[in-house]
This record gives structure tokens, sequence and C-alpha cells, in this order.
């Protein structure tokens, strides 16, 4: 019974110590607690620019050692969950308007319910690799499937704003600040 009662103690300390650093990780920021809840996993050791091995440069900081440059510069190697706004092709690369946004589980069925984000849209660039997965809406299927940037940007425009609006992404960011993957939510 003692034991029990220690590991019940122990799991309450990590739980309040796991708290207190997910708060003061949060606090760190400036976007506020939308940005720090869909943050996710941006202390995750990411892949090196070869793909080989993780990288231990510290977050937004590039493999050169200077900070990338620009508005995206604050997701630069990190995860977060963003509503698009819009998306365009220029000069052979992809653009997406981004805000930060939360998700919460649907309350009735396997998916996801978006909390739209405050504020004004960023405009990031998409890496020429960059992998996209789509569900419906956009996607043609319940689970996540690989479409190319082309075909994400035509299915997104195509959408009225308003529509857009209910929608929401997990993007991944290289250690530049791009957009290294792209997969929107199933939402009903």
């Amino acid at each position: 019974m003692r034991v029990v009662h220690r590991r019940s103690a122990t799991v309450r300390c990590l739980t309040a110590l796991a708290l207190g650093m997910l708060a003061l990780t949060g606090c760190s920021t400036d976007d506020g607690p939308a940005a720090a809840t869909a943050s996710g996993t941006s202390a995750a050791p990411t892949p090196s620019p070869d793909g080989t091995s993780p990288s231990t440069t510290p977050t937004g900081t590039t493999p050169t050692g200077t900070a990338p440059t620009g508005t995206a510069a604050r997701w630069a190697g990190t995860k977060q969950f963003v509503q698009i706004d819009d998306a365009r092709t220029a000069d052979g690369r992809t653009y997406l308007s981004v805000r930060p946004a939360e998700k919460e589980p649907h309350p009735q069925f396997e998916a996801w319910v978006i909390v739209p984000g405050e504020g004004p849209y960023t405009e990031v660039s998409m890496a020429e690799d960059a992998q996209v997965l789509l569900s419906v809406p956009l996607g043609d299927a319940k689970h996540p499937a690989s479409y190319a940037q082309a075909d994400f940007v035509g299915r997104l425009t195509a959408r009225p704003s308003s529509d857009r609006a209910l929608l929401g992404y997990d993007l991944s960011f290289d250690g530049e600040g791009r957009v290294t993957r792209v997969q929107s939510l199933y939402t009903p």
C-alpha cells in the first residue's frame, strides 16, 4: 500500500513539474497562450539539414549560428498549429498566410474542432520539397493523404474565406523558418 502511495505522490510531483515547465515555456513567447499551446513539440530535436541525424542547434538558430530573418523567424525549427487564410505560388515557391490557432477534440466524433486565432496573418514560404498531407474537407478521405503543393493551393483557394476559417493545420518549420510539412486536420 505504501509503494502505491509513494508512486502517486511521485506522479503528482512530476505532473506539477511538467506543468510548471510548460507554463514557463509559454511565458517566454510573445504570441500569447494560443501560440504556447500551438507550439507543440518545439523543444524536440529536429532533423539536420541533410536529414541524417537530429540537430542539437537551439530552436530559432540555424546550423551556421545565425538567426533567420523575417516574420516567420519566430517559428524556425518548431511545429505550430495554425489557420491558413490564403495560399499562392510565385517564382516557383508556395507562400501561405498563417496565424496561430488552437484545436480541441470534437465532443462526438473522432475529429477536431478548430478554435480560430486572433490577430494578423503572417506570410511564410514552403520548402521546395515540403510534404502536404490533407484530410477531409480539403482532402478526399478522412485519413491524411499526400498531395502536391499546387493541388493544396488550388483546393484551399477554391473554398470561400468563411470556410477557410474553420480549417486547421499542423505545420513543421525548418531552421530557416520555411514550412517543411503541412497536415490538415480532419473536420466533419
